[in-house]
């Protein structure tokens, strides 16, 4: 008996020993945990308690239990999504909710399939957490009950604030930021109101061929459009639906309009709008030219004109210098010429003095010369002169005695005379000028007179 009580006690011991280590194993897997990032742990104690987790790493709980939900959930509407909600809380999930592109109605009755993402964040807080998971138990009733009926209340609530020809005209970003603006701090309320504007352009009827262009008006100049306008308040700001998961602390992060498809016909309508747009930018560009042609042929005239008019300008200012110059070289000339004639006249001035005083002089000195010689001769009675003009006759009269033609045989008379031309005969000549020569020296020659 004592040795198999020996036998027992070790294999009682060894029993003891695995069902203690049983025991621990299925304690740890009821009560040890591990956090993983980015989630928020929901934890229920054995006796009652709730406890908020978010720190990283193991965590132990007695018999605790726990379900996690993540920091932040994403509302996608992207082509391949669905609308079930699977693997809400799953780690490799890659979206929360991925729902497919939503159907919106735009202001003027103009469908779109819209792709948009909404970014959420659930507090961290243990009052506000717990607010939360009491409220709505797990995240995929958060997501089911409040986030995506907000996400597809607010994208459907904003299309129908513009029209989508405002949309595609330009307004694509305060679409967005005003999908944004509402998706944070609530849907505008608005009312729709139809008014009427007057038309931009004058309406012509085409009734009458005859009438060509001139056609008469038709119909009126106004025109039905419906505007949405916000409601305000008494202080002037706009009315809102606040969104009812902002009271449980879930904040939103981002919320972004990425896609937007109209319906096929108001896609043909923009084709045609856009062909029409195209084709008067064309026109315009045409007409721009066309223009642009004439202001150049304006242009080309006008330089024309002008580059004549100033050719003309310059040979205006040519000839007008040029003149200018004849006239004050002929101003000059003249000026030189009647200063030259007053130096001139000055000079013949002078001159007509000097030959003056010259004649004076010399008119002087005739008479003192003409005085001396009449006191010669009237010292003489011209004796000098007298001789010299007798002198000169004598010579005049033997030059010529000398140059007489005498005939080689001369015959005389009979009377025993002496002939004619014969020396004697000059001789005798001769002596009668000597005698009258005599005689006039005799005389008194007045030269007084």
């Amino acid at each position: 008996m004592l040795e198999k009580a020996k036998k027992i006690l070790p294999l009682k011991g060894v029993a003891g020993l695995v069902v203690g280590a049983l025991t621990l194993i299925i304690i740890a897997q009821k009560s040890i945990f591990y956090a993983e990032p980015g989630y928020v742990y929901h934890v229920r104690t054995l006796m009652g308690n709730e406890e908020v987790v978010s720190d990283v790493g193991y965590q132990f709980y007695l018999f605790g239990r726990w379900n996690s939900w993540k920091r932040a959930l994403t509302v996608q509407a992207v082509r391949g999504g669905s609308e079930t909600l699977d693997y809400v809380e799953v780690e490799s999930s890659e979206t929360s909710a991925a729902l497919p592109p939503q159907n919106i109605m735009f202001l003027d009755q103009v469908d779109a399939n819209a792709q948009a993402t909404v970014r959420f964040t659930i507090p961290t807080d243990k009052e506000s957490f717990l607010h939360l998971a009491h409220e709505y138990r797990t995240p995929e009733n958060l997501l089911r009950t409040a986030l995506i009926p907000a996400f597809k209340e607010t994208l459907q609530a904003n299309a129908s604030l513009m029209s989508a020809e405002e949309y595609y005209s330009g307004g694509r970003t305060e679409f967005n930021t005003e999908f944004e603006n509402q998706m944070i701090n609530g849907i505008y309320i608005v009312r729709r109101e139809e008014v009427s504007e007057k038309r931009v352009g004058e309406i012509k009827g085409s009734a009458n061929v005859a009438m060509g262009a001139e056609q008469q008006d038709y119909g009126d100049d106004s025109k039905v459009v419906f505007v949405v306008r916000k409601m305000v308040d008494e202080a002037g700001i706009p009315l809102r639906k606040s969104q009812r998961f902002i009271d449980y602390g879930v904040t939103v992060v981002e919320a972004r309009v990425t896609q937007m498809d109209p319906n096929q016909r108001f896609v043909e309508r923009m084709q045609l709008k856009q062909k029409a747009s195209a084709d008067r930018a064309i026109a315009r560009e045409q007409r721009v030219q066309e223009e642009e042609q004439r202001l150049l042929a304006i242009a080309r005239g006008e330089r024309e004109v002008a580059e004549r008019q100033a050719k003309a300008k310059v040979d205006q200012i040519q000839r007008t210098t040029e003149a200018e110059t004849e006239k004050q070289l002929a101003i000059t000339q003249a000026e030189k010429q009647k200063e030259q004639s007053e130096i001139e006249k000055e000079t013949a001035q002078i001159q007509l003095e000097k030959a003056r005083i010259e004649a004076e002089t010399r008119r002087t000195l005739a008479d003192a010369e003409a005085y001396q010689k009449k006191a010669v001769l009237q010292a003489d009675n011209a004796l000098a002169q007298k001789l010299d003009a007798e002198i000169e006759i004598q010579k005049i009269w033997a030059q010529a005695f000398a140059n007489r033609k005498v005939p080689q045989y001369v015959f005389g008379g009979g009377d025993g005379g002496t002939p004619t031309g014969s020396d004697g005969e000059t001789r005798a000549f001769m002596q009668m000028l000597t005698l009258d020569a005599a005689k006039r020296l005799s005389y008194d020659r007045d030269v007084k007179k």
